[in-house]
């Protein structure tokens, strides 16, 4: 979803492997930090909006800025709509099976046919990979506060599972953070309609001219 919107820019996309399992956010951070060997613009979708900015929070030196897309929740996943819906996942995978589970989705076709692709490819990892998503804290929003890089952050305005409301919070508590917004029907057209609204946000917060200084 990132990678024809930065390449419009001249910023080459980088996306380390994930490792399905239970150390999904661990070799995900780990990766990060491997491929920054100069400071580098950190992103990712839902869950890994999160971990983008713990990875933040950790490496400030590292960051140049930040892509966030779809942010869940703040701290403790409790039973936000992307927690519960990841935490039933894992549990009708380990019961009936990956085939009925997907069979099972009710949404619009170019969202099952994405499940469906990234499920598959997670193999025998992928309950324990959900059950990450569901129960791994987000960052608290007294954390956000410290975020001192330019942020661009997206969210869907019809997304139930990512509510507006979370971002618009995020935007608000990240200092200099834009919102821009998009919609899941567009997505459902447009793979990389969500991608451009986080890259438009990044460049309203000066994410450009920043990245141009870090180099």
């Amino acid at each position: 979803m990132f990678e024809g919107p930065l390449r419009s820019l001249g910023i080459r996309l980088v996306t380390p492997a994930p490792q399905p399992g239970h150390r999904l956010a661990e070799a995900h951070l780990e990766a990060v930090t491997e491929a920054a060997r100069q400071p580098v613009v950190v992103g990712g979708i839902s869950l890994g909006a999160h971990l983008a900015v713990e990875w933040a929070l950790a490496n400030p030196q590292r960051c140049a800025g930040l892509l966030l897309a779809l942010p869940a929740w703040n701290g403790a996943p409790g039973d936000a709509p992307a927690a519960v819906s990841a935490r039933f996942s894992a549990q009708a995978i380990r019961a009936n099976g990956l085939d009925a589970t997907l069979s099972a989705v009710d949404g619009e076709p170019w969202l099952t046919a994405e499940l469906e692709r990234a499920w598959r490819r997670a193999g025998d990892g992928l309950a324990d990979s959900l059950d990450v998503a569901a129960t791994r804290p987000a960052p608290l929003l007294a954390e956000l506060a410290h975020i001192a890089v330019p942020t661009g952050i997206a969210a869907c305005s019809d997304d139930p599972v990512h509510p507006l409301a979370v971002a618009e919070q995020w935007a608000s508590t990240i200092s200099g953070a834009q919102l821009c917004t998009t919609t899941l029907r567009a997505l459902g057209d447009d793979r990389e309609s969500l991608g451009r609204a986080t890259v438009l946000a990044w460049l309203k917060a000066g994410g450009l001219t920043r990245s141009e200084q870090s180099r």
